[in-house]
């Protein structure tokens, strides 16, 4: 199985699956699987890479980035 997750890099925009409401997020880091994603809205939040599948925002799509 190919971990999609293992392409994100610091920058990046993602949002969670599992939780629409977060909104667009920044990816901080991605080490080992581990991804530490900041929500505006709700914060730094560490994903195992292993049990969610972050969904890429594309960068000419628009966003809420204030």
């Amino acid at each position: 199985m190919v971990d999609m997750n293992a392409v994100l890099a610091p920058g990046m925009l993602v949002m969670h699956p599992d939780a629409p409401e977060w909104g667009t997020g920044q990816v901080q880091s991605n080490v080992a699987g581990w991804i530490t994603v900041n929500f505006r809205d709700v914060g730094k939040v560490v994903i195992d890479g292993a049990r969610i599948m972050l969904i890429l925002v594309h960068s000419d799509a628009p966003h809420n980035s204030e």
